[in-house]
């Protein structure tokens, strides 16, 4: 039972405790869950996300090589990375949040993971090494590989890719302050990552960051108004710049502890708005991310100058908590956070690693959330956080895992392309682009599995259609999966 702290009116934090029991209760599997496998599964699908030459290790089989010649084009080399989803397209904007919360994962999470840390390391490393080619010019961002429209008409294994890879960038005339403020933003949390794993690698890395940071706030704009149908409508700013601005520093400034940082931080929070939407987390806002990383200082008590992150915090905690008359979400009537707009899973498991993490700043400080006339307690956020987690592990009312391969039950239909189609070892001659229809349309599950993918999910009223073409519900990505790894990794510390 979680301790509600406070000398609040006890009624309504016990309505609310007993709101998420029943919940919990009503479709626990009861026998819990294994975290551990769940957390090297989560790991192990960024495995099967790879673009570029395969390592000796790779452990997902069925993959190989692929876009061998990514950025040729330009007179780049750009291969590498992951492709964001089902797709075979490298989106440089999701990319780089993705590697910002596998190494938020890691810097808060690392010491829950045991032998899983390493591989947790290698698949940041794996997107900073891609990022670092992306940012090798001065005031160049190359954002993109690979034509959308073309891929997305085509259903074809990255093995067998003959769409078009022309590589998108961003660059003084033509300026990207968002994706550009993310991909400073992860390069500056994996360098806390390397930091004491391998100083000089760290040191390039932080470096980069401060280059890419002053390029992204010195040239100002979005980079879906430069690029246009490039990243439209896939990944389109929709939100703006200016929280990219405000998380690259805060990042920047949590890697480096410049002051400079902390400074552009005060004095831009009113003009960058950070008090903005404040539950709303994902590869396009930042701005429930960034006053949850800033409040741990203030928290701590270094940084009063910012209490006002710590007051978004906290609002951020009372807007997502169930049965309050100001909760600002929706629950299905399975409990499990849902948003409007396609691939739910990445706003569970975003908002319930932002949840996670600030309740153990809170813990430190000891202190709980002041909601009305309830107190909501660390352990109150962790009880809600561990709900979402379990709801994806097979808690809910379908008794069905969302992620390939954990447990008895799970999507085997997933609207992924390379798991959908015969392998290269099982089909050694090329499948031509439309030749893979067939295997989009087949009502038999795909041959191929995704070991650890978790797909968007149900719907609002916890239904799913295990079914390519719905694709909002079926397809799996890296962002989906990057905060989860932090949420596994403690939970599984924490049975």
């Amino acid at each position: 039972m979680a301790r509600i702290s406070g000398h609040f009116p006890a009624f309504a934090a016990i309505t609310l405790l007993f709101l998420l029991l029943v919940t919990h209760l009503r479709h626990c599997s009861g026998g819990g869950h294994n975290y551990n496998d769940a957390l090297r599964k989560s790991i192990l699908f960024f495995e099967g996300q790879r673009s570029g030459k395969l390592p000796p290790d790779q452990r997902i089989r069925w993959r190989k090589d692929s876009a061998l010649h990514d950025g040729a084009t330009a007179g780049v080399d750009l291969t590498g990375g992951y492709y964001d989803a089902g797709d075979n397209i490298k989106f440089g904007f999701p990319m780089a949040f993705t590697i910002t919360m596998l190494s938020w994962s890691i810097i808060d999470f690392g010491r829950n993971m045991g032998g899983e840390l390493g591989n947790a390391v290698r698949a940041v490393k794996w997107g900073t090494n891609y990022l670092l080619k992306a940012t090798a010019k001065d005031g160049i961002v190359y954002v993109q590989v690979g034509d959308p429209l073309s891929d997305h008409n085509c259903w074809e294994r990255p093995e067998d890719m003959d769409t078009l890879r022309t590589a998108y960038k961003i660059d003084v005339n033509h300026p990207g302050s968002d994706v550009a403020g993310e991909t400073a933003a992860a390069l500056a949390a994996a360098s806390i990552v390397f930091r004491s794993r391998d100083p000089a690698y760290s040191r390039l890395l932080l470096n980069r960051a401060v280059k890419v940071f002053e390029f992204a706030d010195k040239h100002r704009g979005a980079y879906s108004s430069s690029l246009r149908s490039a990243v439209c409508p896939f990944y389109c700013d929709v939100n703006g710049y200016q929280d990219e601005l405000l998380w690259g520093a805060a990042w920047l400034h949590k890697a480096s502890r410049r002051r400079e940082y902390r400074e552009y931080i005060v004095r831009n929070e009113v003009v960058l708005r950070a008090g903005d939407t404040i539950n709303e987390f994902g590869w396009d806002n930042k701005h429930a991310g960034i006053n949850v990383l800033i409040s741990k200082e203030v928290l701590m008590g270094k940084a009063e100058d910012l209490k006002s992150f710590q007051i978004n915090a906290d609002d951020f905690v009372c807007s997502v908590l169930p049965g309050f008359s100001h909760s600002q979400v929706q629950y299905s009537p399975g409990g499990l956070i849902f948003k409007a707009g396609g691939s739910n899973m990445q706003h569970v498991t975003s908002l319930s690693f932002l949840l996670l993490a600030y309740s153990n700043y809170l813990s430190h400080a000891n202190h709980a959330v002041p909601c009305g006339e309830t107190a909501a307690s660390p352990a109150l956020l962790k009880r809600l956080a561990r709900r979402q987690v379990d709801y994806i592990l097979g808690d809910n009312p379908l008794r069905m895992s969302y992620m390939v391969g954990y447990g008895s039950r799970y999507p085997q239909r997933i609207h992924h392309r390379a798991s959908s189609l015969p392998s290269v070892a099982a089909h050694p001659a090329k499948i031509g682009s439309k030749a893979g229809s067939r295997y989009y349309l087949s009502p038999n599950p795909n041959p191929n599995i995704l070991v650890g993918a978790v797909v968007g999910g149900p719907n609002s009223s916890d239904s799913f259609p295990d079914s390519r073409p719905f694709f909002q519900e079926s397809e799996p990505t890296t962002y989906i999966n990057a905060p989860l790894v932090g949420l596994l990794a403690y939970f599984s510390a924490h049975p």
